[in-house]
């Protein structure tokens, strides 16, 4: 496995191997903000011995930090770790923490002394013992509010209970 900085020419293989749905895709998004700058969006690579292999995890590290008003107010100025996915067959294979610790060595390379991420308040069980494990700390509950467009151009907004996790990077 192999970790890289997104390109544009990835997202169609993203899409394909780690779909994410609607009219414009969450990769299309992550990217842009990516190419803007204000996020580094990484991409987990599986070598398959043919070529330069698939895309096997993703994960958006937002220089900017996590949107909730509570989070900024708890930890301001500390980047988050956002949309961490692993495809599903490989979940528990190390894929989720390389990424993670890929996104804390850039972290640390910008002299920044913390990191944070969400997890699910109770609906991801797994990911939360991987922070926990991995020395992330609870730091403050939050609403995280996003939107998709389904296929039909229709938007949905959402709202999920989380759990701000940060873990101190000792620069």
């Amino acid at each position: 496995m192999r970790i890289t900085e997104c390109r544009a020419e990835d997202i169609a293989l993203l899409d394909r191997h780690l779909p994410s749905g609607g009219a414009t895709s969450f990769h299309t998004r992550r990217f842009a903000r990516h190419a803007a700058g204000t996020s580094t969006y990484l991409i987990a690579w599986s070598a398959d011995g043919s070529g330069p292999g698939r895309p096997v995890g993703n994960a958006e590290l937002r220089w900017t930090g996590c949107t909730a008003p509570e989070v900024r107010a708890a930890v301001p100025d500390c980047p988050e770790i956002n949309g961490l996915l692993v495809a599903e067959p490989l979940r528990g294979t190390g894929i989720g923490t390389a990424l993670i610790h890929h996104a804390e060595h850039l972290t640390a390379a910008r002299s920044l002394d913390r990191i944070g991420l969400g997890v699910d308040d109770d609906g991801n069980p797994r990911a939360a013992n991987l922070y926990t494990r991995l020395g992330y700390r609870p730091t403050v509950r939050y609403l995280d509010r996003w939107s998709c467009t389904d296929l039909s151009g229709t938007e949905h907004q959402q709202a999920d209970p989380c759990v701000f996790l940060v873990r101190d990077l000792g620069v």
